[in-house]
């Protein structure tokens, strides 16, 4: 199984997902905007991209503007800020047997296919 964390007004997660359903029909697609992740699951998540929260912080949003930027925050407070404000959770996430990447760029996701060894994706 093959989950995605997908926002569709994203052109690169629409495309991730556009390649992800070439690829499987075992698919599990999580709108994360209106199906936030608990804390647990993306602490989980960060564990397997191995990046700090800070690091999934999408900086350009205007909320990060407005209320966020050149503020310090501990790790587990950016993770309660994500949680609070997921549109500040870069996307696309795709997680397959235990890996998880950012599909940004798309290569990252044929990667992550490839990893698995059973599909030639060429």
């Amino acid at each position: 199984m093959i989950k995605i964390y997908h926002n569709n007004v994203c052109s690169k997660s629409r495309a991730a997902l556009d390649l992800l359903k070439a690829y499987t029909t075992e698919l599990d697609v999580q709108e994360y905007i209106t199906d936030t992740p608990d804390k647990e699951e993306l602490t989980l998540l960060l564990d397997m991209l191995q990046l700090k929260p800070i690091e999934l912080i999408r900086r350009n949003e205007t909320v990060f503007e407005e209320k966020f930027k050149d503020v310090l925050y501990t790790d587990d407070e950016w993770i309660d800020i994500m949680l609070q404000y997921p549109v500040l959770i870069e996307r696309p996430i795709v997680v397959r047997n235990g890996k998880a990447v950012i599909g940004r760029p798309i290569e990252r996701v044929i990667d992550l296919l490839r990893d698995g060894g059973e599909r030639d994706l060429t």
